[in-house]
């Protein structure tokens, strides 16, 4: 797990920067097109840490039928598992989509955590020249995009690089350094609110895997009560009154069962989301700090 306190060191490659000439050549150092986690496996990469939709639900459907294939696996091996694998197979048809939304949930987390990894790389660039007498007018700013781009392929597709660039690019047209501050401000917001819909679908799974369990319990309930008719309807016939008692067993086992595994997988889906935010929260808090500390502390544009 990269730690995100060091912002932008003097090399990130073990080279010096040379007195008098901070723009200094500097090699390719991160290329998103091959680190990309959706782009390696051919899928569109989605924007900063947005996954791509289709990917996830791809691995949630392998991860599924694994997850099923080792379930009766294990009842054949060992038949003493039969309790946990009958909350699977034998409740009703609400814990498959259960399961499902849950590894397509999981999958979604997963991708946003390589996704943040590779965002998280790009502050260990040095993009800016650490000289102390170093200023950013709009003559190095140039320089420093160009000194950007030798670096990363495509700065907009990282978002602190993407934020210094957008910044840097609006010095021509810009007079004060407070203006400056308002378009890192303006642009922090949209990254906030870029990560913040990154997780609506998490969320809608989050919101619907709870609903399938009740749905199930519902259902469970309803069996379990059409038995009980059908009990009071036996007439004293005991293989019929053990056939109705079977069958209200059943229904309350479908109804807790069905709830139960819902809830734990919306438990285990909350703790990961609520992990994985404050860690892009942290990172988007870092950037600020960036973006603050080394573009518009190093701005000599006039202050009026």
């Amino acid at each position: 797990m990269e730690n995100i306190t060091p912002p932008l060191p003097p090399s990130a490659s073990g080279e010096s920067v040379v007195a008098g000439n901070p723009f200094q050549h500097a090699a390719l150092l991160l290329d998103w097109s091959r680190s990309d986690f959706e782009r390696r496996l051919g899928f569109s990469g989605g924007r900063f840490t947005t996954p791509n939709k289709v990917l996830a639900f791809i691995a949630a459907l392998l991860l599924t039928a694994a997850f099923y294939a080792l379930i009766v696996l294990s009842l054949r091996l060992w038949p003493q598992t039969h309790r946990y694998a009958a909350m699977f197979l034998e409740r009703g048809p609400c814990p498959y989509p259960t399961v499902l939304l849950f590894f397509w949930a999981l999958s979604l987390l997963g991708i946003k955590w390589r996704k943040l990894r590779l965002q998280l790389r790009a502050m260990d660039l040095p993009i800016m020249p650490q000289q102390p007498e170093f200023e950013l007018t709009p003559d190095t700013a140039r320089s420093v995009r160009d000194r950007m781009r030798m670096m990363v392929d495509n700065p907009h597709h990282f978002i602190l690089l993407n934020r210094i660039d957008l910044a840097l690019a609006n010095l021509h047209n810009i007079g004060h350094t407070a203006d400056v501050a308002a378009i890192l401000k303006i642009q922090a917001e949209n990254d906030e609110a870029q990560i913040a819909s990154s997780y609506g679908l998490v969320n809608g799974f989050m919101w619907a895997i709870p609903v399938l369990g009740f749905i199930g319990t519902v259902l469970g309930l309803g069996q379990a009560i059409g038995a009980f008719g059908g009990t009071l309807d036996s007439g004293g016939d005991m293989a019929a009154l053990r056939g109705s008692l079977q069958m209200i067993t059943s229904g309350l086992a479908t109804a807790f069962d069905t709830t139960l595994i819902a809830l734990v997988a919306a438990l285990i889906l909350q703790i990961l989301v609520s992990f994985l935010q404050s860690r892009e929260s942290e990172f988007l808090d870092t950037c600020n700090d960036i973006c603050h500390k080394h573009v518009a502390g190093k701005l000599r544009l006039s202050s009026n």
